[in-house]
């Protein structure tokens, strides 16, 4: 994930009636955006939407959702691939690149590109998880053209400029510092090293100081040719395009990487079991806790039971038992939630806690309790219809802007789900039985197996240490 900001860069500054022109073109294009937006934030159904599936002669795979009523165009593709195929020692290297491909391509430098990038109010960005490179497009479509072509020289034709790796090194270092001094970070970073020890989830993928000093153009080069191939390539598109010219669109802009990427090889893996605690001292006036176990595939029979379960325990927000039960009833955090997080060779579920240092102990035992009490006996009849409910009825919310429903459609694109699933997905969350739950939670809820990281300095109640 790309943790690191673009800082403001030193340019040449063009001539006032230019920065005029300029000011008024975003000021319209932003009007046209917002007029977009305001439109667009009106839940969809998505058993009614229309998804055509493309693949091109380029063997290029894409949905599309063809929305003609507002001039934008938003387009986010991945390839497989992420912080797991960074080279040992060059730790950080996909995050790198994730700072760089907008940082000068073609003929254009960096200030050129930029420059472009401002002028045709283009929104152009990258990003990386342990499995994937991500790309995040959109652009009024009256720009689609121009913006299309940076967005190719972007993928295609990176410049990776000595003065610009430079300039994103020190930003690099400089968030690497920052979190060294989060504990939030500190945290989430320590327990994947415990959780996977020896595999390849377990390295930085913001890397470490010494391996971003080591990072350079030719490795940044190395990398976009091993993972950026239309193998791997999944795209999805929504807006004011339609499907002849989404084909000529792509090819154009993904055509000419290569066929095939050269991925190394990822095992899959698991959770170490029997339980783990480990803690990190940092000097802070409140601990921060990671607790978590393996969980179920995402294309599991389970997953969706385990779905529901998990929004039950800690998912809700408030309506969740451990919000409940942690900070409601005994007032010990102000926060604490679960997730469930399914990567391609393994599947998590994790929660957080943070409180003060004399209370972390007894909030993670409160946790502990409660994730056995459910492994035990199951949710509430209330909290089980009060999840499904919500489940099913706030689904529409994440069908509210274009980007949210090119966001949903690659998720299942790369989950290997096909448009049905849009029509699907509230039945099959209906269709979850009280006893299913039960049996899920008995296989999911093992806290004998818990592994927890703590960042802070936890003290015993009374502990003046």
């Amino acid at each position: 994930m790309k943790f690191a900001s673009k800082l403001p860069l030193a340019r040449m500054r063009p001539s006032h009636k230019i920065q005029q022109a300029r000011a008024l073109s975003r000021f319209v294009c932003a009007m046209v955006c917002l007029a977009a937006s305001l439109f667009l934030f009106q839940p969809r159904n998505a058993e009614a939407m229309e998804v055509k599936q493309i693949k091109t002669k380029n063997g290029i795979e894409a949905w599309l959702v063809e929305d003609h009523s507002v001039p934008l165009v938003s387009l986010k593709f991945a390839f497989e691939g992420g912080s797991s195929q960074d080279p040992d020692g060059k730790e950080g290297l996909a995050n790198f690149l994730t700072t760089m491909l907008d940082e000068g391509a073609g003929d254009l430098n960096s200030n050129a590109f930029q420059e472009k990038i401002e002028d045709l109010a283009v929104r152009l960005s990258f990003s990386e998880t342990k499995d994937g490179f991500y790309g995040n497009f959109r652009t009024l479509t009256k720009n689609l053209d121009p913006a299309a072509d940076l967005l190719h020289l972007a993928i295609a034709k990176p410049r990776f400029d000595n003065d610009a790796i430079e300039r994103m090194r020190k930003q690099l270092l400089a968030s690497l510092a920052f979190a060294a001094r989060n504990p939030e970070r500190v945290a989430a970073k320590t327990w994947y090293e415990v959780a996977f020890k020896g595999h390849l989830y377990a390295r930085p993928s913001n890397g470490t100081e010494k391996t971003i000093q080591a990072i350079s153009a030719e490795d940044l080069e190395t990398y976009r040719n091993r993972v950026f191939a239309r193998n791997t390539l999944k795209v999805a598109v929504v807006g004011d395009i339609d499907e002849a010219s989404l084909i000529k669109l792509l090819d154009r802009i993904f055509g000419d990487l290569p066929e095939k990427a050269g991925l190394r090889d990822v095992p899959q893996v698991q959770p170490v079991k029997g339980g783990k605690r480990t803690v990190v001292e940092m000097n802070v006036p409140q601990s921060v806790a990671v607790f978590g176990l393996g969980a179920m595939a995402r294309k599991d029979p389970d997953f969706m039971s385990a779905f529901v379960l998990n929004h039950i325990i800690g998912g809700g927000g408030f309506a969740s038992r451990l919000m409940e039960e942690v900070r409601e009833k005994r007032g010990l955090a102000y926060s604490v939630y679960s997730y469930i997080l399914p990567y391609r060779h393994t599947s998590v579920f994790s929660g957080s806690v943070a409180t003060r240092n004399d209370a972390i102990d007894k909030s993670l035992d409160v946790i502990r309790e409660e994730l056995a009490a459910i492994a035990k006996d199951g949710p509430s009849a209330d909290e089980f219809k009060n999840a499904k409910s919500y489940l099913v009825g706030s689904y529409a919310l994440r069908f509210d802007t274009g980007s949210k429903i090119s966001s949903q459609l690659l998720g299942l694109l790369e989950e290997g789900f096909g448009p049905e699933y849009l029509t699907n997905r509230n039945k099959m969350i209906s269709d979850v039985t009280m006893d299913d739950v039960k049996r899920v939670a008995k296989r999911l809820l093992d806290t004998d197996n818990l592994i927890v990281t703590i960042v802070g300095k936890p003290q015993k109640p009374g502990d003046k240490s």
